[in-house]
């Protein structure tokens, strides 16, 4: 067969035709055709003979240039193949046979012959080599493409990305060879993992800890991360992971003294030590410190606590990493820097690892890039990675953005400390994530008493043969006289005798609990007290503050064309703030911001449609009706104020509630807010809610304020859009744990959101917020309920004049008031009156006592619009066990609202009335 018939037997009319088209647009033909006509330009520029009448011909009339063309053009084309599919055969797998893909490296798939091995091609320039034979430039591709790295890069659809990771890989790579200083510090940071994890399992046995044995390359790997990050500049590094390895990073990269680790084996803690909460196991909790780097640099590594939940902490980092640069780098994206190590099974199969990855570019969460780590054991619990995920590689979501995948082998430690050093080179030249997906193995079952053969019997039969990584690299050093084995053994004893000393001083004298350090930043806040809940604290503001920022949000720059609906809305604000002295929800809200921002308070929100509202009642920001420039008030209120960072988010919920949480967590004197687009959307970020909001402080010692606004109300948009479940957060209320909160009226609103800085402690507060009463006319309160006051958790009824009179207390909380209010005034009656819980948690008891005690022998009706098994009733049943209540509300239901009008207004009309009858 002519091994150029895939050339001659084409439509020489059309190969022409799409060769004009390149030249004129490279990018207007497919990335195949344009390496071939790149291949071709190539060979016309470098290539011999040039087209003169004497040029010797091949076959039928065709020159030897033009064979030599041909044949450049396939050497660029196995170069092209090596690059993008190299890693499909490289050696990365220590303990299996990669599986076989359908992949032809071989130089006679391109159409080259073993006649051209000797040949001299010029292409070999491509990887950075002189003219050469093709068998040194396949021996060259094979050493870079067919190691214990496989680089998977080409896919990247950025010509200067790809260019630098060329001459990474095929120059820097190829002759890559640590200095001896470097060897020494992997093999320390090595034996320091290795002889760790054994001594954890000869001393307690059978105990969970969920070792790193098999992957102990990790350890050397962060070491470089964070010294090379330190080294380019980056001051602090901002770790999430899971649970496997998590000790062994504790102590060996933070610093966590072994004492400190041997005590919680220990379990010397006692329920007398429990004051500060319940606590968590061993391998959950969190740690900071200062880190002095080799290269006289001083960076600053947390590892952050967290649960179970496999990547869920993963946007809580991102999150904390972009509060910290916001706040203390000044938004400089290059010194905060955020590890997320994943493990295999989990990165593939947890859908909040794509939303994390997702928001990497995106303005409102970027940190940077993120540099992922994946542990990968091939393994997740008992589930071999063919049950696990449909794609190749368990890394397959970095193609979503474009980043680059180093697949390393995980007994080889220089190719992982190489491919660390690559990983924050790439960040800090591009900001953008990278994935290193390291290849090891689990030693142990999925902890240490589970018995893996059960699932993989003949994976594990080589396991339990196979020498542990810092063997590996003992053999290698010394097979290489790099150092002496005595060295080696030395290092192992010397670490074993440290390790068997803490233990032994742990036995003979055991560490008093302590409870986790806390952070810098939070080391101005208290903890909270019972008695901080009877009284809020003052939140008024002065009548030149209301003014400043009324004057922001009615007026806009010269020449900025607003659309006519802003137009009306920029006249009926002017009118609230400075004619009628009223203030709707959206001015109160507006308000709160302007007024903190002024007192130099940072101000975040984010979530879906935020900066206009979900409801059209925000508008934070305008945009101008010819030129779309936005323009935002509240960041032009005087040049001393604080920034007012806004962000409409991508479509998550899970993700950004995360990363809102986390950028809450590194900033206490900040506001931050979610806002939900409806309230019952806030089901989707449930883990967050149950594994942080709610127990991070009794789990962890770790307060938070971010604010959750959550849209609520029965109104008939059916089952979807009526209720942000508020059963849910109040089972999950105790111990002072968090705010839930269903205010009625804007002024409250807004000292309900100052009070969440002004207190000197910090709680997560979930709001039941509006949708109706955004514009009811009813909802409005005067500009003298900003300037004095506090957020009243208890509101008694404004239309009682003789409480003498009154037989009948209704408590309700949220929109439901103002239905009341109308069959109230409707029925002209004076012996009703209608109590409103704005806070429902922490319940505040004295402050209800105090209004129910003008009442006396009234009867008591809890009314809510909510089914029986839903709303606030079982929590009053909970809180309220003295009082002899009546219950309204719908009847219990498996949905939480009908999907029919007609129905919902019946069921509506019914229990407003029954709150008056029963």
């Amino acid at each position: 067969m002519d091994k150029y018939s895939y050339i001659s037997n084409a439509d020489v009319g059309y190969v022409d035709q799409l060769y004009q088209n390149y030249k004129n647009d490279p990018a207007s033909v497919d990335p195949t055709w344009q390496k071939f006509f790149e291949g071709f330009d190539f060979s016309q520029q470098h290539g011999g003979a040039g087209n003169g009448s004497n040029v010797p011909t091949v076959g039928s009339g065709a020159t030897v240039s033009d064979s030599m063309s041909i044949k450049e053009t396939q050497v660029r084309n196995l170069i092209f193949q090596y690059r993008s599919f190299g890693h499909l055969k490289s050696n990365t797998n220590p303990v299996r046979e990669r599986r076989n893909h359908t992949v032809y490296l071989d130089h006679k798939s391109v159409g080259l012959t073993d006649a051209d091995l000797d040949a001299e091609f010029d292409v070999a320039s491509e990887i950075g080599m002189p003219r050469a034979t093709l068998r040194k430039i396949i021996e060259k591709l094979q050493a870079v493409y067919l190691g214990p790295i496989g680089f998977e890069h080409n896919f990247i659809r950025n010509d200067d990305i790809r260019a630098w990771l060329y001459q990474k890989i095929e120059k820097e790579y190829y002759s890559y060879n640590p200095s001896q200083d470097e060897k020494k510090r992997i093999l320390g940071k090595l034996n320091e993992a290795v002889v760790f994890e054994n001594f954890l399992h000869t001393k307690f046995l059978g105990q969970k800890r969920f070792s790193l044995e098999g992957g102990e390359n990790t350890i050397p790997a962060l070491n470089t991360i964070i010294n090379k990050a330190a080294e380019l500049d980056v001051k602090e590094v901002v770790i999430g992971m899971a649970h496997r390895g998590r000790l062994n990073v504790l102590c060996n990269i933070l610093g966590k003294t072994y004492e400190q680790i041997f005590t919680e084996f220990e379990g010397n803690v006692t329920p007398e030590n429990l004051t500060m909460g319940d606590g968590d196991v061993k391998y959950h909790l969190g740690y900071s410190s200062h880190i002095n780097t080799p290269s006289g640099q001083k960076i600053y590594v947390k590892l952050t606590p967290n649960p179970s939940h496999l990547e869920a902490v993963d946007p809580l980092v991102l999150g904390y990493t972009r509060g910290q640069i916001d706040d203390e780098y000044k938004g400089e994206l290059s010194k905060g820097l955020a590890i997320l190590i994943h493990g295999d099974a989990a990165v593939a199969g947890q859908g909040i690892v794509y939303e994390v990855v997702q928001m990497s570019g995106l303005p409102g969460y970027t940190t940077g890039g993120t540099i992922h780590f994946v542990i990968n054991n091939q393994v997740g619990f008992t589930t071999d990675y063919d049950d696990a995920r449909t794609s190749i590689y368990c890394t397959d979501i970095a193609k979503i953005v474009d980043a680059p995948v180093l697949h390393v082998n995980g007994d080889d430690a220089e190719a992982v400390n190489f491919a660390a050093t690559l990983a924050v080179e790439y960040r800090n030249k591009f900001g953008k994530d990278i994935f290193i997906d390291m290849l090891c193995y689990r030693r142990h079952g999925h902890n240490e008493s589970d018995e893996p053969k059960f699932t993989q019997p003949k994976l594990y039969n080589i396991i339990a043969k196979h020498p542990n990584p810092r063997e590996i690299y003992v053999k290698k050093l010394v097979d290489r006289a790099d150092v002496d084995g005595a060295l080696a053994d030395e290092l192992d004893k010397n670490f074993r005798n440290q390790l068997q000393d803490r233990l032994n001083e742990v036995k003979q004298k055991p560490l008093p609990y302590k409870p986790q350090k806390i952070e810098e930043e939070w080391e101005q806040m208290r903890w909270a007290k019972a008695e901080d809940f009877d009284k809020s604290p003052d939140t008024g503001i002065k009548e030149s503050m209301i003014e400043k920022v009324g004057k922001a949000l009615t007026q806009i720059p010269e020449g900025f064309k607003p659309l006519k609906q802003i137009e009306k809305l920029l006249k009926d604000r002017t009118t609230a703030f400075f004619e009628d002295k009223v203030l709707g929800w959206a001015e109160a809200e507006l308000l709160a911001y302007g007024s903190l921002l002024l007192d130099k308070t940072p101000v975040r929100m984010s979530g879906q449609d935020v900066k206009r509202g979900t409801f059209s009642h925000r508008h934070a920001y305008f945009f101008d009706a010819n030129t779309n420039e936005p323009y935002c008030g509240l960041n032009n209120l005087d040049k001393s104020q604080a920034k007012f960072h806004i962000y409409n988010s991508l479509l998550s919920e899970f993700g950004v509630l995360g990363f809102e949480y986390g950028y809450a967590m590194s900033s206490p004197t900040a506001l931050v807010l979610w806002e939900a687009q409806f309230g019952d959307f806030v089901n989707g970020a449930q883990v967050i809610i149950d594994q942080f909001l709610s127990s991070a402080e009794s789990k962890w010692q770790r307060m938070n304020g971010m604010v959750m606004l959550l849209p609520h109300g029965y109104e008939g948009q059916g089952p979807e859009h009526s209720s942000c479940r508020p059963e849910r957060f109040l089972q999950l209320s105790a111990e002072y744990n968090m705010v839930v909160a269903n205010p009625t009226t804007p002024a409250n609103f807004f000292h309900l959101l100052r009070r969440q800085v002004a207190w000197p402690f910090r709680k997560p507060a979930v709001v039941f917020s509006p949708k109706s009463l955004l514009r009811h006319p009813s909802v409005i309160s005067p500009l003298k309920e900003f300037t004095e006051g506090a957020f009243a958790e208890v509101l008694d009824d404004p239309t009682i004049s003789s409480a003498k009179e009154v037989n009948r207390v209704i408590l309700c909380s949220g929109k439901i008031y103002y239905d009341l209010v109308e069959v109230q005034q409707k029925k002209k009656t004076k012996d009703t009156a209608i109590v409103r819980l704005e806070q429902l948690a922490p319940f505040p008891e004295k402050q209800l006592k105090a209004v129910l005690k003008k009442y006396k022998d009234a009867k008591l009706v809890w009314a809510q619009e909510e089914p029986a098994n839903m709303g606030a009733l079982s929590y009053i049943v909970r809180v309220m066990p003295k009082y002899n209540l009546e219950f309204v509300s719908r009847k219990a239901s498996a949905s939480p609202a009908t999907g029919y009008v007609k129905v919902h207004k019946v069921e509506q009309d019914k229990l407003v009335n029954k709150a008056f009858e029963i």
